[in-house]
């Protein structure tokens, strides 16, 4: 069947959702469920068992998008750097298209975020977006045209895993980092980050949203790291402008909730960009939580038919 009908799948650490648009964007269906966690075989049926789900409730075939954690490698054509450690060293799209009998297109979660946004969200008609998530930890996709680049080795926007830039003394060398280097943005620019960071001045440990409310409260060691955060997120930001310069920066995950971050980095962005301007705008993602299943499921633009049985 050739219909435009697209199916998202976002393949997260606790839960898979997916969910299905019509070919204007609008959501004709959702599903979430929690994940199969180290169970490969068993991941591939709940994804195949969503997509089904959805093709019988809107009575369509859909082509299907996943967006996963880490990356297939084009060398091997395996996942490589997901946090989701089973899906490491499997071929989960070959498999996923086997299962359902069509193409699936995989990309980096962070990655769908920018296609969504760059499709129908904050960044809707612009050429090139810098997407970050900013969550438990921190990563980054780019796109082109409302297209993934992924790059070469397909690790393209892999900004949580460079250093933070122009460090502090006190910053130096900077904490351990899962990937065994130290001093990483995902490190500092995160909501761990961010506990972290309060409970090295406080020597309390409160959670993200706990540092937040007691900085509104107008407690100065919140207040403090909130500041210290947007000052860093405005340095690590500096170098994207620098190097890839893109025409806006969107933000999603738990911590781009908080609205003084956007005027304050715009502020502090050209203290630290080469020539010490910046008029690259820097937005809140528009679909919020569902940018990365939406951004799946515009893995196949509109315009590129479904593929056939």
């Amino acid at each position: 069947m050739n219909e435009n009908l697209r199916i998202g799948v976002d393949f997260g650490g606790t839960k898979i959702e997916a969910i299905a648009l019509d070919f204007d964007g609008k959501e004709l269906g959702r599903h979430r469920i929690p994940t199969p966690r180290h169970d490969y075989a068993a991941s591939i049926r709940a994804v195949v068992g969503l997509v089904e789900r959805l093709e019988a409730e809107t009575g369509r075939r859909g082509t299907v998008g996943v967006a996963m954690p880490g990356a297939l490698s084009r060398i091997t054509g395996l996942v490589k750097n997901a946090n989701s450690t089973w899906l490491i060293g499997q071929p989960l799209d070959r498999d996923l298209g086997a299962a359902l009998g069509r193409p699936v297109r995989c990309a980096n979660d962070a990655n769908c975020l920018a296609v969504s946004e760059a499709t129908d969200g904050a960044a809707a008609g612009i050429r090139i977006v810098f997407a970050v998530i900013i969550g438990t930890g921190c990563g980054a996709g780019i796109a082109i045209q409302g297209r993934v680049h992924d790059g070469l080795n397909r690790i393209a926007g892999e900004w949580g895993h460079n250093p933070l830039p122009w460090q502090a003394p006190a910053e130096y060398p900077g904490p351990d980092c899962y990937c065994g280097k130290r001093g990483c943005l995902e490190t500092w620019i995160s909501g761990t980050g961010l506990e972290n960071d309060y409970a090295r001045t406080t020597g309390k440990r409160l959670h993200g949203p706990e540092v937040v409310a007691a900085a509104e409260a107008g407690e100065a060691a919140a207040l403090g790291a909130i500041a210290a955060f947007e000052d860093r997120l405005a340095r690590g930001l500096a170098h994207v402008v620098n190097l890839l310069d893109p025409d806006i920066i969107v933000l999603g995950g738990g911590m781009s909730r908080i609205a003084r971050i956007y005027p304050n980095v715009a502020r502090l962005l050209p203290n630290y960009v080469f020539g010490r301007e910046t008029a690259t705008p820097v937005k809140p993602a528009l679909h919020g939580d569902s940018s990365g299943v939406r951004g799946a499921a515009w893995l196949w633009p509109v315009g590129e038919p479904v593929p056939d049985d």
